[in-house]
């Protein structure tokens, strides 16, 4: 499989994962009603289990989508590298959302930390329409709406379960 292909399928999708995950699960725990310290706390919580588990997930289906591309075992050491990226996308943008919490009462971080991932799901689409040589707008629009749909859903929850 194409390398840099593997890089920017688990890039691509740690961010949005990462952004799209901690902003629905920080706008549900804010539409409860909870604190700012509870939501962060939840947050970070989610951030690193998330990170690794996802690493994993990479780490393990790489290996398995090589072997049976090649009908044989193959090293677990050439799926290390997808799994990092896994990691790291999904880490550092999972903290996108989470800053608004640190520094505002919950009714002020929560349209913040929503805004903040729906610019950073628009810059993800951007940038990975411009690597994949395909209609910038349409990377946008695709990423900000159906990460903007799963933002929806958590705030829905969270007002079910107030």
């Amino acid at each position: 499989m194409n390398r840099k292909a593997g890089f920017l399928r688990n890039f691509v999708f740690g961010v949005e994962d990462s952004l799209v995950s901690t902003v629905g699960l920080l706008s549900g725990v804010a539409a409860t009603g909870s604190d700012s310290q509870t939501i962060f706390a939840t947050g970070v919580i989610l951030v690193f289990v998330e990170a690794f588990s996802m690493a994993v997930g990479s780490f393990l289906s790489e290996n398995s989508a090589e072997e049976f591309a090649e009908k044989k075992e193959e090293p677990l050491s050439r799926s290390a590298p997808d799994a990092f990226v896994m990691f790291f996308s999904y880490f550092v943008s999972g903290f996108i959302p989470l800053f608004p919490y640190i520094f505002a009462p919950a009714a002020t971080a929560l349209p913040v930390s929503i805004g903040a991932s729906l610019v950073a799901l628009g810059f993800l689409g951007f940038g990975s329409a411009k690597l994949s040589h395909t209609n910038a707008a349409k990377g946008i629009l695709k990423m900000a709406v159906l990460g903007g749909v799963a933002i929806g859903i958590g705030v829905a929850v969270g007002m079910f379960l107030k």
